[in-house]
């Protein structure tokens, strides 16, 4: 099996070895579009679509790429990239060169294959168009989504008419039918519509399916003369309809590993008529089943459970199918080569469910049961709902009508009844009513087999003697005539065969099969006998066209035989061209449309009639040059008038001299193998193609002596030559080799001394060559010495940037401090204003005590100094100055300690505030952890002041204690001394009233003194 990758190209060829009919599995090649890279992967194709002639191939996948295939060529393209996925295609447009493509955003754009430019660019669907349907004459597109359809003028590319539908009915598919102004609409209620195309007027509605069947209509398929309907869905059951009497006329039952059907495509014949009878069944399976609609046999299937199918199409001359695989490559087939009988499995079991007989009446019914390909007893009809198919037997049917009868349903009387009415027939059909009337085989494997045998030694040089302008046409042209000459050896040999064949190779060059079955068809039956008497014409038939004339214008015979102009000069010329150089394409078509729809005779009739016809101008020639140029250009005839003249001739020859009579009827060449010609001088022609063979070997021979004599001669002169240049140059050389020898020695002088030289220059250039070393090295550790400069430069920078980016984040957090910190200072303020009131009161409190203690300091004093004045003056004043040291000391003491006691605080205070700072200047990064941290700072700080005031205050306790205690201890001395001096007082008045006085005083100055120490003890 070939393959094809595309890969990036685009373009290139298709296969590298053309495949032979007899591929494997009728795969011709095997198409994959691959992209290599880091993670390789292949592109699945999505839609596949042929053109018109079913040559060219249209193919999109998952990215938009759209490719096109020249099967005839060998070439593909890529002609357009659209980005997007694509989901229908289209390539059968009146322009040959424009297809249409459906794209994922809802919009259907038209492009050109030749230009690959854009051609217009239509929108208006509002979800994924599905299928796109052509109009039989290229102008009008159908679109077709589940929510609408939409009618295209594809000249002006304006939207026509629109269908919508509810949401819950849907559309499936919208399509015109072949041949007609039809449109059929289908929908997901399993209802059909059929609507005239020109006034959009419902013409009809298929009937429901036959009740109980839970068919759901998901693939369509109508036959190419739009006459068969087929649908099938959610089942394994095919409903065949005939749209002419609206009616479902069957039903097959695929086999029961069929549970859905997903497409459904007919397969061309050339000579059906357009009636197709193959049809292509893709199941949910992915296998694609082609079977007889009419036998119910399974013919051949392609694909296959490990390689699916996912869609396929058929090529409008069922040569080829396209389909894409489940894998995402694209497979083509080969429908010959699936149709050979090794290919053919086994008949499975297929039955015909139901089926009614175009007949009514129930007493020429006759019903067959037709399971697994093997025929039933017949049976009559009971009635019953299921009934199996008809078979409706043709009784007392004429030899008439069976010789009329033509493949693809044609009729040759009605075909004749018809060329009489119109005089030709349609252009559109010609064609296939010619391939119809010649009854062609199709032999495919035969004509491949004549074709693979290469040109025949007689056509190679075929250009040089028609030198055609179309090289595809002389191509073609050469193809042909080697298979004719594979054929028969006379073709050969012939030398007219070119000029008889070229006409339908012209006609036929976009298919050579039918081309040469053509040609060879009408060798067999319109050129009989004229090979007796090769090399020669063929006298018997010029003799009986001349016999002819001579009996319906014997005037004219006797002109021409007047002037020496045989029927060598007057029928010939026309029997071996076909009338191709007398006649127009328009004439020459509507001459063969009569041809071939009559006995072989009428050939020979039309040239008599021609030449019956050309009475005038050829009665007025009196020259053999003027005969010759009259019969071999066109001249100013009705060919009307000549095709009416041979049908006269027909009906009044005499059957005595009528070439009927001499004439063999139409035979078509037989199917599978082509017949054997060997009506002509078989030893004549054996003769030729030795002589012919013996004169291209003496030809060969000679060339090749007169090139060795050539050679000889060339050579003999170049030796001749050399050896008149060797002696002169023997001369040359012994005049020369003295000078060389005395140049020799001049030159080794010179050697030496440039030897010399050259070491110095040598010395030079390594000495250059180290200092470019030095140079380069100190240029590269300069390069690096920048790159580090830069590379610091840019650390620099990134630093500066970084320090930037810091100092704005420590701006933005000294600021969030600062405002914490001024939150912090007013609390500060705040608590020194408390601790503040707080030093007030304990300043006050203490000032108070101070004062008293001075108060009693000074009472004290001045006790001590009255009682000092009681004693002697001498002993007062030092125990005064000791006082009020005393007091002066414990002043001092106060004082100190309550100023050590500020600065211990404040030095504390000092402290805790540098430790918040710290703690803030190193916790910027995280200001809630920062408050966390300074708070439990603070808090610390409290509970030590706390614990600091605790101290103090038992401190102070304790001083306060021992001040208690030192004032009762000078308490008890006063009073002690108070007492004895009250007693010596008291003593001394009971011996003496002198101190009187003095004991007053005394006393008053004890109970004072008792006063302040009272007032003290309660505070």
């Amino acid at each position: 099996m070939e393959s094809c990758d595309l890969g990036d190209r685009q373009h290139g060829p298709v296969w590298h070895r053309k495949p032979g009919p007899a591929a494997p599995r009728g795969v011709l090649v095997n198409i994959i579009h691959s992209v290599k890279g880091y993670h390789s992967k292949t592109i699945r194709f999505l839609n596949v679509a042929f053109d018109s002639t079913g040559d060219s191939l249209l193919a999109g996948d998952y990215q938009g790429n759209i490719y096109v295939f020249d099967l005839n060529g060998n070439r593909f393209s890529l002609v357009q990239r659209t980005m997007q996925a694509c989901t229908a295609l289209a390539f059968n447009l009146r322009r040959k060169t424009e297809f249409l493509v459906a794209l994922a955003d809802y919009s259907v754009k038209c492009f050109d294959t030749e230009t690959k430019e854009v051609v217009s660019w239509m929108r208006g669907h509002d979800s994924s168009v599905t299928s796109i349907s052509i109009h039989g004459s290229g102008r009008y597109a159908i679109t077709t989504s589940t929510d609408t359809a939409q009618l295209w003028d594809l000249d002006t590319f304006q939207r026509k008419r629109k269908l919508n539908v509810r949401q819950s009915v849907g559309i499936q598919k919208v399509f015109f039918l072949p041949l007609s102004n039809t449109i059929l609409s289908c929908f997901k209620d399993n209802s059909v519509f059929a609507w005239e195309f020109d006034t959009l007027q419902c013409k009809y509605r298929l009937p429901t399916p036959v009740e109980g069947s839970a068919l759901r209509y998901k693939a369509f398929a109508v036959t190419r003369d739009g006459r068969i309907f087929v649908a099938g869905g959610k089942s394994n059951q095919l409903h065949l309809w005939c749209l002419e009497s609206k009616q479902l006329t069957r039903i097959i039952q695929m086999p029961a590993k069929v549970r859905a059907v997903r497409h459904l495509e007919f397969l061309p014949d050339s000579f059906d008529g357009g009636s197709s009878q193959v049809l292509g069944v893709l199941s949910q399976d992915n296998i694609m089943r082609f079977i007889n609609i009419e036998t119910c046999k399974l013919l051949f299937d392609i694909g296959s459970n490990e390689e699916g199918i996912s869609t396929a199409a058929i090529s409008p001359n069922g040569r080829y199918i396209a389909s894409v695989m489940e894998n995402g490559s694209l497979n083509l087939y080969s429908v010959q080569a699936l149709t050979q009988e090794g290919n053919k499995p086994l008949p499975p079991t297929f039955k015909v469910v139901e089926d009614w007989s175009k007949c009514t009446s129930e007493a020429n019914k006759l019903t067959t049961r037709v399971t697994s390909g093997r025929s039933k007893r017949p049976c009559k009809s009971k009635g019953s709902k299921i009934q199996t198919r008809l078979m409706k037997l043709h009784v007392n049917t004429s030899l008439e009508n069976k010789e009329n009868e033509l493949p693809g349903g044609l009729n040759k009387k009605r075909l004749r009844a018809l060329l009489k009415g119109f005089g030709e027939y349609p252009a559109k059909y010609r064609m296939f009513v010619w391939r119809s009337l010649l009854q062609l085989p199709e032999n495919h494997l035969a004509f491949s087999s004549l074709i693979d045998k290469g040109t025949h030694s007689a056509f190679v040089n075929i250009q040089n003697e028609y030198p055609i302008k179309n090289r595809k046409l002389l191509r073609v042209l050469q193809r042909t005539l080697s298979a004719l000459a594979h054929w028969s050896a006379i073709f050969a040999e012939t030398p007219y065969i070119p000029l008889l064949a070229f006409p339908f190779v012209k006609l036929f060059q976009n298919n050579q099969l039918i081309c040469f079955e053509a040609v060879a068809t009408v060798v067999v039956n319109f050129c009989q006998h004229w090979f007796e008497y090769f090399p020669n014409p063929p006298v018997n038939v010029l003799g009986m066209m001349e016999n002819v004339l001579a009996y319906h214008d014997k005037e004219l015979l006797q002109h021409l035989i007047k002037y020496n102009v045989t029927s060598q000069v007057y029928a010939w010329p026309l029997l071996e061209t076909l009338f191709s150089e007398v006649l127009t394409r328009e004439e020459w078509l509507k001459v063969f449309d009569n041809i071939f729809s009559n006995h072989p005779s009428y050939f020979l009739m039309i040239i008599v009639a021609y030449i019956v016809c050309s009475r005038a101008p050829l009665l007025h020639c009196n020259q053999t040059a003027d005969f010759e140029y009259f019969f071999h250009h066109r001249n100013n005839l009705d060919i009307n008038v000549v095709i009416k003249e041979a049908y006269h001739l027909m009906e009044a020859t005499p059957l005595d001299i009528h070439p009927q009579r001499m004439l063999d009827d139409f035979i078509p060449l037989t199917k599978g193998q082509y017949p054997v010609f060997n009506k002509y001088p078989k030893f004549i022609v054996d003769y030729q193609t030795q002589e012919r063979e013996r004169i291209r070997q003496d030809e060969i021979e000679y060339l090749r002596e007169r090139q060795l004599a050539h050679e000889l001669e060339v050579k003999a002169q170049e030796q001749k030559a050399e050896d008149e240049a060797w002696h002169r140059k023997q001369e040359i050389l012994r005049e020369a080799e003295e000078q060389r020898r005395k140049m020799l020695l001049e030159e080794e002088e010179k050697l030496a001394e440039q030897r010399q030289r050259l070491a110095a220059v040598k010395r030079e250039l390594k000495v250059k060559e180290l200092q470019l070393l030095d140079a380069s090295r100190r240029r590269f550790l300069k390069y690096q010495q920048d790159q580090r400069q830069m590379e610091l430069k840019r650390l620099n920078d990134e630093i500066m940037r970084k320090a930037s980016m810091r100092e704005q984040e420590i701006a933005a957090t000294v600021q969030d401090v600062e405002v914490r910190w001024m939150e912090l200072e007013s609390q500060r303020q705040l608590f020194e204003q408390h601790l503040i009131k707080d030093q007030e009161t304990v300043k006050k409190e203490m000032k108070e005590e101070v004062d008293a203690h001075r108060r009693k300091v000074d009472l004290e004093d001045h006790l001590v100094q009255r009682l000092m004045k009681i004693h002697r003056e001498d002993k007062q004043k030092p125990q005064i100055v000791a006082e009020e040291n005393l007091a002066q000391a414990e002043q001092k003491l106060l004082d100190t300690d309550w100023r050590l006691q500020a600065l211990h605080k404040l030095r504390h205070d000092d402290q805790a505030r540098e430790k918040r700072y710290e703690e803030i200047a190193k916790l910027l990064h995280d200001n809630r952890v920062k408050e966390a941290e300074l708070l439990k700072a603070m808090r610390e700080a409290e509970e030590k002041k706390w614990e600091e005031v605790i101290q103090k205050k038992a401190q102070l306790e304790e001083e306060q204690k021992a001040a208690a205690a030192a004032d009762e201890h000078r308490k008890q001395f006063l009073e002690g001394r108070m007492n004895e001096a009250l007693e010596v007082a008291e003593k001394l008045q009971r011996e003496d009233g002198y101190f009187g006085e003095h004991i007053d005083n005394a006393v008053l100055l004890c109970g004072f003194w008792h006063e302040a120490f009272s007032r003290i003890n309660l505070r």
